[in-house]
């Protein structure tokens, strides 16, 4: 795919640094679903709209003409348009959304209240339809490296373990605890990395 390149891990983490994180435009078809990595896409005009506000802010702040975004498409294709204006565009595994196994793509009306309860019951190791629990999302997030880069394009769930950490960080989360995530196409300016890789 042009334009796309994959990060490669440094042999170092990457010297302290302000993390520009964008949440990704509404995607179609989301509405009313559990969606983790369910592939959607979004509205190109968004996307561009998106990718447009990056590359203002980073002409502002005479930030590296790099992005990562997550490999799933409602992230990719802001990635895609900056691309297109000479950007490097690196796809980033680790910046994908949480995973949450067979609830992913379903309406929440149709997953139980008996398995959101267990969830949020035990809400740092219990694993949502068998997919990934809120502390393997919080280790992901913790030792994310951006490299030379400053910019991102992830997702909500990824924002708010970022958040939980920077602000309250090694504690154990808790369900009605866990932050809000930002708007779509909204920016999170994080000082990274949010702790001390462990």
């Amino acid at each position: 795919m042009a334009g796309l390149k994959r990060t490669v891990p440094s042999s170092a983490a990457s010297a302290p640094c302000e993390l520009h994180a964008w949440r990704h435009p509404r995607a179609i078809g989301a509405e009313g679903r559990c969606i983790g990595r369910t592939d959607l896409a979004v509205d190109p005009r968004r996307a561009k709209r998106l990718a447009h506000r990056i590359r203002a802010l980073a002409r502002r702040q005479g930030l590296p003409r790099i992005v990562l975004t997550s490999p799933l498409v409602r992230s990719r294709a802001v990635g895609r348009w900056l691309a297109r204006w000479g950007w490097q565009h690196r796809v980033e595994p680790a910046l994908a959304e949480m995973d949450f196994g067979t609830w992913d793509g379903r309406p929440w009306s149709a997953i139980t209240r008996t398995a959101v309860d267990a969830w949020c019951a035990d809400f740092l190791h219990h694993a949502p339809g068998g997919g990934e629990s809120v502390g393997a999302l919080l280790d992901r997030v913790r030792h994310f490296d951006p490299g030379s880069a400053r910019i991102a394009v992830t997702h909500g769930g990824w924002l708010s373990a970022a958040q939980w950490l920077s602000a309250q960080g090694e504690q154990p989360p808790a369900a009605d605890r866990w932050p809000a995530s930002p708007s779509h196409a909204r920016r999170l300016d994080l000082a990274w990395p949010p702790l001390p890789a462990r």
